[in-house]
Order: C-alpha cells, then sequence, then structure tokens
C-alpha cells in the first residue's frame, strides 16, 4: 500500500475520509462544489506567483509524476547533480506494509553535508491559507522524513509560503514523533482494513464529496455528533459513560455527564438531546438569558445580510430588508458592487438608507456584520460618531439565539433554524460559498443571471432572519 502526501493530509484532517478514498465506492460520492474549483485555482495562481517571483529558475522533471518510481529516480539523479531547485520532485521510501512518497512544491539546495557531497535540499511547500496550520506542519514534515531516506540526512528545516508570500519555518523534531505515530495508525487502519467510525463536524465535513454519504450513514443511526455541542473529545468522554444514542444522552444524569465537561455543558447537550428526540424548542432559563437584552419592537425594522469575497476581501452586496409595520410592507433593497471598485459606492447608499429611519433597529446573524460596518466605516472614512450611533442600533440574532433558545436541530446556522421554523430558500442547496463562485463568475464573464440568483440568495436570507426574529418574539415559553 502507498501513502501519498495527499492521503496523508486527507488522514490528517479526518482518517475516515483517507479509508473512503482508497477503499469507497466512488459513486457514493458528491459532485465536486464550484467552491473548491475556485480555491484550487487560486491556489494554482498562488503557486505560480511564487514560482515567477522567487523560483524563476526552477528545475522540472521530464518524468510523468504518475510513474512514481521512475519520477523518484528522476529526482535523485538531479540532486545528485546538484541542481539548485527542484520543482515538483518526487520522493520515495519504499517498506512494508506500507511504501511513502509526496512531491514538495519544491526542492531547495543549500550548504551542508549529505551523501550527494557538500549540499543538501530542504523541501518548501506552497499553501493558499494565511496561518501555518497543523495539517501544513505536518506535511512539511512528511517531506522532510521522506527527503532524509534519499539524501542520507534530515534537512535542518522546512518551509511553508503561506498567502502574501509570508513564509514559516517548520520545526521538525516537534512534529516527527506525530508523524510517525501517524504512520504506524495509517498501516494498521490499511491492513485491517479498519473502517472509522462516522463522525459529522460542520465546518470540516461540508466540503469533502463523501458528506452525503457520511451523513446518510450518521443520520441513520441518529449518531452523537448531530447534536450540537459535541465535540470529538465529549463524544469520547459519552462513550466511556456507555452514552452511545440521542436516547441515552436525554436521559443521563447531567451531574454525572459534566465530571467530564462541566454542568453547564452537559445540562445543555441533554437539553439539545431532548429538544431533538421531541422537536420542539426550549427556552432556557440560565444564569446568561439574566443579562440578555431583549430584541425590541420598533414601527420600521432592518434585516441585514452581507455577501462578500474573501480573497478580495470585498464585501460586494450589501442587502437590506425594510419591514414598516405601520403599514405592513416589506422592502428589499440590494446594494451591489457590480465592479469590485463599486464598495465604497455601495457603502454609502447603506449608509443613506439605514439613516433614514436613524431609530430602527439593524437585525442580522453573526458577528460580521458589524465587523464589516466598522471595517467600511474605516476604509471609506464616515465620522466615528455615525459608525458607533449604527452599532448600537445592531442586533445579533445568532447571539440571542444561543444564549436563550435550543432549537430540535443540528446546526444552529440560520439556514437549520428558519427550515425549522417553516421558512424555504427559493433556490434550494444554495450556500454562501456558491454565491461566492457565482460573484468570482459574474467578474469574468458578465453572465447576469449570476447576480440574479446571488440577489435571490441574499434576500432570502433577510427575509428569513426577520422569520426568526418574529419566531422569537412570539414563540410561548414551554
Amino acid at each position: 500500500m502507498l501513502l501519498t502526501d495527499d492521503l496523508l493530509l486527507d488522514y490528517q484532517r479526518c482518517q475516515r475520509r483517507a479509508f473512503l478514498n482508497l477503499y469507497g465506492n466512488s459513486q457514493e460520492k458528491d459532485p465536486e462544489r464550484d467552491f473548491l474549483l475556485k480555491l484550487r485555482q487560486e491556489s494554482q495562481i498562488h503557486v505560480k506567483k511564487v514560482l515567477q517571483d522567487s523560483y524563476p529558475d526552477y528545475c522540472s522533471l521530464t518524468t510523468p509524476t504518475t510513474d512514481i518510481l521512475a519520477a523518484a529516480r528522476e529526482t535523485e539523479a538531479l540532486m545528485r547533480q546538484g541542481v539548485s531547485c527542484i520543482y515538483h520532485g518526487v520522493l520515495l521510501q519504499s517498506g512494508y506494509p506500507v511504501s511513502l512518497t509526496g512531491s514538495p512544491h519544491l526542492l531547495i539546495k543549500q550548504a551542508g553535508e549529505s551523501k550527494f557531497g557538500d549540499w543538501v535540499y530542504y523541501p518548501l511547500n506552497i499553501q493558499l491559507g494565511r496561518r501555518p496550520k497543523p495539517e501544513y506542519k505536518m506535511l512539511a514534515t512528511f517531506y522532510a522524513y521522506l527527503l532524509a531516506s534519499m539524501q542520507g540526512v534530515f534537512p535542518n528545516y522546512a518551509e511553508i509560503v503561506l498567502r502574501r508570500h509570508n513564509r514559516y519555518r517548520v520545526e521538525l523534531n516537534l512534529w516527527l514523533t506525530k508523524l510517525e505515530e501517524i504512520i504506524k495508525k495509517f498501516g494498521e487502519m490499511v491492513i485491517n482494513r479498519q473502517e472509522p467510525e462516522v463522525f459529522i463536524s460542520r465546518q470540516r465535513c461540508s466540503l469533502c464529496h463523501w458528506y452525503s454519504h457520511c451523513y446518510g450513514i450518521a443520520q441513520a443511526s441518529q449518531h452523537l455528533s448531530l447534536v450540537p455541542g459535541v465535540t470529538p473529545s465529549r463524544y469520547q468522554f459519552l462513550q466511556s459513560l456507555g452514552v452511545s444514542t440521542m436516547e441515552s444522552l436525554a436521559l443521563t444524569c447531567p451531574t454525572r455527564m459534566g465530571e467530564g465537561m462541566g454542568l453547564e455543558v452537559a445540562n445543555q447537550l441533554q437539553l439539545q438531546a431532548q429538544a431533538i428526540i421531541e422537536n420542539r424548542a426550549f427556552r432556557k432559563s440560565n444564569g446568561k438569558t439574566a443579562y440578555l437584552s431583549p430584541l425590541p419592537r420598533a414601527e420600521i425594522e432592518f434585516y441585514f445580510d452581507i455577501e462578500a469575497e474573501p480573497e478580495q476581501n470585498l464585501d460586494y452586496l450589501l442587502g437590506v430588508l425594510r419591514v414598516d409595520h405601520r403599514v405592513n410592507t416589506q422592502q428589499f433593497y440590494p446594494f451591489l458592487a457590480e465592479k469590485p471598485e463599486d464598495e465604497g459606492r455601495i457603502w454609502q447608499e447603506f449608509l443613506t438608507l439605514v439613516m433614514q429611519d436613524y431609530q430602527a433597529p439593524i437585525f442580522h446573524f453573526s458577528e460580521y456584520e458589524v465587523e464589516t460596518i466598522k471595517r467600511l466605516g474605516y476604509l471609506y472614512k464616515t465620522p466615528s460618531s455615525l459608525i458607533n450611533q449604527l452599532v448600537s442600533r445592531c442586533f445579533d440574532l445568532h447571539y440571542h439565539v444561543v444564549n436563550s433558545v435550543t432549537f430540535p436541530v443540528e446546526s444552529y446556522s440560520l439556514k437549520s433554524l428558519a427550515n425549522w421554523i417553516g421558512f424555504q430558500w427559493r433556490d434550494r442547496g444554495v450556500s454562501g460559498d456558491q454565491c461566492v463562485w457565482w460573484y468570482d463568475q459574474w467578474l469574468k464573464t458578465g453572465d447576469r443571471t449570476l447576480l440574479a440568483a446571488i440577489l435571490r440568495y441574499n434576500e432570502d436570507d433577510c427575509r428569513a432572519t426577520f422569520i426568526l426574529k418574529d419566531w422569537l418574539l412570539t414563540y410561548p415559553t414551554p
């Protein structure tokens, strides 16, 4: 069996994903999401830019990297010649039951002693992330581990080039023991075909091509990972107590569970399981609710949602639903930047609207809207007194929900909450990352149907926020 760098990265992020990539039925994979294609394109552009700016004289292999053995031999031959910079060299360490292979972006020559002479190589990898994530460091250590077997000596360090060309040196001795343990466990999984248990983690799983397959298994068994707040470590503790089903979680004494996670968390997990089983929401009655400001009712209210392009640090759509309870009307105002340079204009248009009713509350569903008000205010030199006044009118419904109500949902996203209440988005299956892709394609193609789809999604987000706020004010206490 061959452990590749791609498999190692999968295993580091999710052991089950690595297993399914080896042994799963490929027909059960989800289609690749457009957002992942966008990330891959951005990564390729980033790699190309780093090569052009810093390593224009790199040497490439002539052997196809799919022929691993021949490509590894050519890589070693280039290292023996003392080539200064090798692009996508192939490193190979044969073994049983697992052989190891990987292809770092670059192998960089530097002074030192190796079996080749008075020079050594160290691996350099180019990543799109803004910070050196643990999986990046583990991957860099893996390359150094393979490189040591080919040149006869460990490099002093490995290097990662991050977004904006920031460089990070990996202290290999801190990661080597962890790497060896991962290689050992991977070998055991491969030999014994041990299929790792399903565990649904929304943030990590949402973009995985095995998500629907794993989610179906988890839902069929009502797996505890579907309960918001059940982290991997809490799941292990619950297992040690014999708590393995939603029903047992709902019935287990919180004091007993609290020994491993704290009584407040234990009470919340029990209430969450009860809500899911009974399919009803519960008002919370704890210390936090006593300090929670009540949501206001006003004749005129604004419901605010933003669509952004993170790669460009651009907020291209400021969507506002204006609700006038006096005449029972709702009007959606989409302030859209058809070009990135229009961001300043739509910010001013947004200000004009919300300041017409300068006392009207502004409801939103995350911290991002307030952060954006502050960012755009600073960027476009809006008086701080106006920004402070705007922020004081903002009410974060997500914060209010998680501190006041336990919903029978698997996630406290706006979509999950509004769906449970009964609201449906017009375009099923669309998410914020799809809008990022659509906007990127709009800039490239000028296809206005993409803008129309973004506007529909944003308007539905605003209306869902309105529906949620209305529910919070009218739902009776059980």
